[in-house]
């Protein structure tokens, strides 16, 4: 074998950018921009009609213009439950990559397992809270908090379970050993795609559930 060739075949397949990242952390990082572009509209189209619904139901408690008062229709107690519970699972993405890393097999497919576990009782939560609300008469057609409040935490929702599946294939990579140290990297992309949707619902549940 030439040098040439043998450089070639010793070449890693992902070489560094100019910004010293992975290529692929960096094409990455680029998809969360784009994805914080999406987010953001979505939360300022929320903030910009918040409080300007003619009609209930209404997110918290309501005076009307004859004095009547409405109570609000969402349950912070629950939510924040079910906030709790996703905000365990990034807890668990990091110990499943560092199992990863030290070539703990077991435990590193353990604690992403139980990262999609975590997002998928966080997604139950969301099912039974949007099925509470259609039956109480909220729907994207009832007032502007209905369309704004569905499109924003239907997408994020969307999110966790595109994430759910992620962590339950990247599981039965490290599970079967065809993810190992020396390709944690893949974890750890996986990881920023669950953390970024942790810190969406950071924003997102104080600015719905928390500020009338």
């Amino acid at each position: 074998m030439s040098h040439s060739s043998a450089t070639r075949a010793a070449s890693p397949a992902h070489i560094d950018t100019s910004t010293g990242l992975d290529s692929r952390k960096l094409a990455f990082w680029s998809f969360i921009g784009s994805e914080c572009l999406l987010f953001g509209t979505l939360i300022a189209s929320y903030m910009a009609y918040k409080g300007d619904s003619i009609s209930g139901p209404y997110p918290h408690e309501t005076v009307l213009p004859d004095g009547t008062v409405v109570e609000g229709i969402l349950d912070i107690p629950l939510t924040s439950v079910s906030t709790a519970v996703l905000l365990f699972s990034s807890l668990f993405m990091v110990l499943g990559l560092a199992g990863v890393q030290r070539n703990d097999r077991k435990m590193g497919a353990f604690w992403l397992g139980m990262t999609a576990l975590f997002g998928s009782i966080f997604l139950g939560f969301q099912v039974y809270e949007f099925t509470h609300f259609w039956h109480v008469g909220l729907t994207l057609q009832s007032n502007l908090f209905g369309s704004t409040f569905y499109m924003l935490t239907g997408f994020h929702g969307a999110h966790v379970f595109v994430g759910v599946l992620y962590m339950i294939v990247l599981a039965a990579l490290v599970w079967t050993g065809r993810i190992g140290p020396e390709k944690s990297l893949n974890v750890e992309i996986g990881g920023l795609y669950w953390h970024f949707v942790d810190v969406v619902w950071i924003i997102v549940f104080p600015l719905i559930y928390l500020i009338p």
